[in-house]
């Protein structure tokens, strides 16, 4: 609902939406780079463009990229407390000692639980799992950890994607006895847990060199660095373990937290996808299969669009635990079950969130100048806590500005945040931490929880740092364009070589070409929302279709306009027939009178 609400508001104010209008950014030029990628690589000169677009320097930087495989992963010794986790892991498993395996309740957690628990069974290790359920307003990040622990008389417990800001839990679960081992992957606050062991790659004195690793990635590089240890030390063959079974995992935590596409992460993701499409998790295949999705067809775009919501929703309005033992159950028929029940959980949480949607459209139409400030912040009473991350990213993304939305209950007000790359938020939050009960997170994602009575003073500084900050042209939504094209080179052997680029996601997205054409028939409104648009190019004709851009149609109610058009190649298929579509994101008239 929110991605129709401009119409709403051109209605009062047509200078709002042409602020909202977006800044085409064209593509940096280099000419010798270029020809040595082409010379170096063999590859389409577009190709090579893209790759200059996306900031690559060097022959070497893109070889890596086009071609780095699973030896090229960083040693998981690289983190400085490894060798303490692993020497305190071993000795628990050799001992029988049982261990608890806690995670935050998002799919980046619900997968490095899954992956940590499975991986020490499959070792022989006594390993319980706990989810905290964050549905409501709740004080403490660690939730029931210690009580958990506790129940199972753990002597052990090992945080994933979670307790880097949980010092203060995390000290009176040491003085219960029990050991603690943090792996997290979000920006430390102001103090760090005293445990055995902290694997971070955002800690300052971190040595691994991924700062992009996600909480899954770092589970993985701790059962990696284990495995290496037993095996070293014949403790275990190596036959037993098969560390790529669990990639498939480290994609789905990795997509779902929009980690970086690039580096590290994208060989751990593209080979974590190759793992998926074989489908030997049983719960994940049956919620591929739900969610109507082939497994030679899986794209990180599917999993961040299909299946990451259906297991979102049990950590915004239900039990994350259930996605944990989804990932790990092996019978067919509870996890038919189980997928099932996920997806009329993910359709209960799409209705509270279409409620709140259509609220913050209201507040938005009612007063058009929020969008005139740096920042965003919206509060309700009305909205579930649960769903406010998902709500904040929307909001942010599509009008370029950092964004705060509230929830508010019994006093207590729980905040999610969404930036733009000029504003980082861990800085100002430290600045603020007087008003806040807690906070935590990343730079560009965080969240906090406020008492109510502190909102209007930190809403305050809030909007105050952003003007001090950023510049009007910071927060203007910017169009970032790859290349130029022909419609000549837009063929199969392209889209083949498009392909190359792949996996895409956060920091990959798939690439926006342009090129000028013209309208040789009228535009046709498709689905109330979406323009379909036919151009010609040097007697070749493609059809593009633009979502959400309805509203734009009668800019070029008419044939043979010459347009600049911005857009994303894909092929569809209809009755089984292949043909290259352009996805268009925007278009501008050429020579206007």
């Amino acid at each position: 609902m929110i991605a129709q609400s401009l119409s709403n508001i051109e209605v009062i104010s047509g200078a709002d939406v042409k602020s909202l209008e977006p800044v085409w950014i064209y593509p940096e030029q280099n000419g010798p780079l270029l020809q040595s990628i082409i010379h170096e690589f063999g590859i389409h000169p577009v190709i090579a463009q893209i790759l200059i677009s996306r900031g690559y320097k060097s022959l070497e930087e893109i070889h890596e990229f086009l071609y780095a495989k699973l030896p090229n992963l960083f040693e998981p010794d690289l983190f400085p407390d490894m060798d303490k986790a692993v020497e305190r892991i071993a000795a628990a498993i050799l001992g029988k000692q049982p261990i608890l395996i806690y995670g935050d309740n998002d799919v980046d957690g619900m997968s490095a639980a899954a992956l940590l628990t499975d991986f020490l069974r499959t070792i022989g290790g006594k390993v319980y799992f706990d989810i905290p359920n964050r549905s409501s307003l709740k004080k403490s990040l660690m939730g029931n950890a210690l009580e958990t622990a506790l129940r199972h008389k753990c002597a052990l417990l090992i945080t994933v994607d979670c307790g880097i800001t949980a010092a203060k839990e995390i000290e009176e679960v040491v003085r219960q006895g029990i050991d603690v081992i943090v792996t997290d992957h979000h920006e430390p606050t102001s103090k760090i847990p005293l445990c055995i062991a902290t694997l971070n790659p955002k800690l300052i004195n971190s040595t691994y060199p991924n700062r992009d690793l996600t909480g899954v990635g770092v589970a993985f590089k701790l059962a990696h660095a284990i495995a290496n240890h037993l095996i070293e030390n014949d403790l275990i063959s190596s036959s037993k373990i098969d560390l790529k079974s669990y990639l498939d995992l480290v994609a789905l935590g990795t997509i779902a937290d929009m980690g970086a596409l690039k580096g590290e992460n994208r060989i751990l993701v593209r080979y974590g996808l190759k793992q998926m499409r074989k489908m030997k998790r049983v719960g994940l295949a049956k919620l591929f299969q739900l969610s109507e999705l082939e497994r030679g067809e899986l794209t990180p775009a599917d999993i961040a669009s299909k299946i990451a919501p259906r297991l979102n929703s049990l950590g915004r309005i239900a039990d994350p635990i259930k996605g944990v033992e989804l990932l790990l159950i092996r019978d067919n028929d509870e996890a038919e079950s189980l997928a099932k029940e996920l997806d009329l959980n993910n359709l209960e949480r799409q209705k509270i969130e279409r409620e709140a949607s259509d609220d913050i459209e209201e507040q938005i139409f009612r007063k058009p100048e929020l969008l005139q400030e740096k920042v965003i912040i919206l509060q309700s009473d009305k909205w579930h806590p649960g769903i406010i991350a998902i709500l904040s990213a929307r909001i942010a993304k599509q009008y370029n500005r950092p964004t705060l939305i509230i929830a508010l209950e019994q006093g207590i007000g729980k905040g999610s945040l969404r930036t733009i790359p000029e504003f980082p938020l861990l800085s100002i939050l430290k600045e603020n931490e007087d008003l806040l009960i807690n906070f935590g997170g990343h730079d560009y994602a965080a969240g906090l929880t406020i008492k109510e009575s502190d909102l209007p003073r930190f809403k305050e500084r809030f909007r105050k740092a952003a003007d001090k900050i950023l510049k009007q042209a910071d927060v203007a939504t910017k169009l970032y364009l790859d290349a130029k094209i022909s419609f000549r080179d837009l063929t199969f052997d392209f889209m083949e070589s498009l392909s190359l680029l792949e996996p895409f996601g956060n920091e990959n997205p798939p690439p926006i070409l342009y090129s000028d054409a013209m309208q040789i028939w009228l535009p046709k409104v498709v689905g109330k929302y979406h323009l379909k648009l036919f151009l010609e190019q040097e007697e070749r004709m493609l059809e593009g279709i633009a979502f959400g851009l309805a509203e734009k149609k009668d800019l070029i109610r008419r044939k043979n306009m010459a347009l600049r058009i911005a857009f994303t190649p894909q092929i569809n298929m209809f009755l089984n027939k292949a043909s290259i579509q352009l996805q268009i994101k925007d278009f501008e008239e050429l020579n206007p009178s």
